[in-house]
């Protein structure tokens, strides 16, 4: 039985009760009965009477003093604010509280908790496959060529060809790159084929020799006598010959070979007209149709396989995403400074967030109470604390009632 019709039920015990009690012929007992419910339904009335003035007037009647809460609506609010900025939810409490607050361990059980759940995992896939999926690619490709362009364009390109030329130089670079070509060219120059071209080119050079004399004569025994295959045989041993030379570490002609090569690249360093032409040049292909066609091309390649990749996890309950988490999890509890800076940077955030809208608490109850009409503002208290005020009228009625008889029994 809810109190409101409990208290209703006690002021009518008592008013049937003052009521019997006067039909009643009298002696003591009828007299102490009356005297308890007489007692008993004034109280009853004063105790309604009292409980009802606060939330609206008695029957309607604007009678002085009553309909407190209404009348009293802003103090009340303010009131309110002021407790819960000052008291219950002050800055200091709140602030000390998230000190205490070992906020990413227990943000870590938290997460594992629910990682551990296959219906989660399968989740987190669908949402990575929905934001990969709804990437911007044709937005974010021309601001990364614009991006590119615009820091070639600013860049020092002097500092960074001779940077780049240094760093080559002391990583020998230079030298695996001569080293690189020489191999390819003996490679070529072993072929038969090449022993061939070699000879017959041998053969026309000399046949368009045109000399007289002593000369002459012998270029042209020298011709009769060497066949096209023994002159590119000759030409072939002499070139591998020549390669082998420069590929030995103390050779003087690698020595020479690798010295002009550093001399012509400092020297193109040193143009500063050429490389701000090849520089804008960079900066303009970067910026043009046929990188942008590449770049989108590739990453929507990237993406598709990402979210082919996603979805067969995803299909397998989601166990690659759950490894990844558990190896960053790994990596966290293997790095205790790491751990520290971060749970130092996220309370300095919340505690930055706490000052900045700790205003915006009070705000928020007093927006909330100024969207409510009266009749809801008191429905809402009643349903709080009405059914506890009831209880006010019924221990109104008893008490009356039993301050009535022994008011009754004094006077007796």
């Amino acid at each position: 039985m809810k109190s409101r019709y409990l208290a209703g039920m006690s002021l009518a015990v008592m008013a049937a009760g003052f009521a019997v009690t006067l039909a009643l012929p009298g002696n003591t007992f009828v007299f102490l009965l009356k005297g308890g419910f007489e007692a008993g339904l004034v109280g009853a009335i004063a105790d309604w009477f009292a409980v009802t003035a606060l939330f609206r007037h008695p029957f309607g009647i604007p009678i002085p003093h009553t309909s407190l809460i209404l009348r009293n609506k802003e103090k009340i609010v303010q009131s309110l604010i002021s407790a819960m900025e000052n008291e219950l939810l002050n800055k200091q409490s709140i602030e000390a509280k998230l000190q205490k607050m070992n906020l990413l361990r227990l943000l870590g059980i938290y997460l594992t908790q629910m990682m551990a759940k296959k219906a989660t995992r399968v989740a987190v896939a669908n949402g990575l496959i929905k934001a990969v999926q709804e990437l911007p690619l044709e937005k974010a490709v021309p601001l990364l060529q614009s991006g590119a362009a615009s820091y070639i364009r600013r860049m020092n390109a002097q500092d960074a060809v001779e940077q780049m030329i240094g760093a080559m130089v002391m990583g020998r670079h230079d030298q695996k790159a001569l080293d690189f070509v020489l191999k390819e060219t003996r490679s070529w120059a072993s072929k038969r084929d090449t022993r061939q071209m070699l000879g017959k080119l041998a053969a026309e050079k000399l046949s368009e020799i045109k000399l007289g004399g002593l000369m002459g004569f012998a270029v042209q025994a020298f011709g009769g006598m060497m066949s096209e295959e023994k002159m590119g045989g000759m030409l072939q041993d002499m070139l591998l010959s020549g390669i082998d030379d420069v590929m030995k570490e103390d050779s003087a002609v690698r020595e020479k070979i690798l010295y002009e090569i550093r001399i012509r690249l400092f020297e193109w360093s040193a143009d500063e007209e050429r490389l701000q032409a090849l520089q804008q040049q960079l900066a303009d292909r970067i910026e043009g149709e046929a990188v942008t066609n590449f770049l989108l091309g590739r990453l929507e390649g990237l993406r598709a396989q990402l979210v082919q990749t996603l979805e067969e996890d995803r299909d397998r309950g989601g166990r690659m995403i759950f490894h990844l988490y558990r190896s960053v999890m790994r990596s966290l509890g293997k790095s205790p400074e790491m751990v520290d800076r971060l749970e130092a940077r996220l309370l300095a955030s919340l505690i930055e967030l706490v000052e900045k809208n700790h205003h915006r608490i009070g705000q928020l109850v007093k927006e909330n109470v100024d969207q409510m009409d009266d009749a809801a503002l008191v429905k809402m208290l009643e349903d709080k604390v009405g059914q506890d005020l009831q209880w006010i009228r019924v221990n109104g009625a008893i008490c009356g009632f039993v301050v009535g008889i022994v008011l009754s029994l004094i006077q007796l």
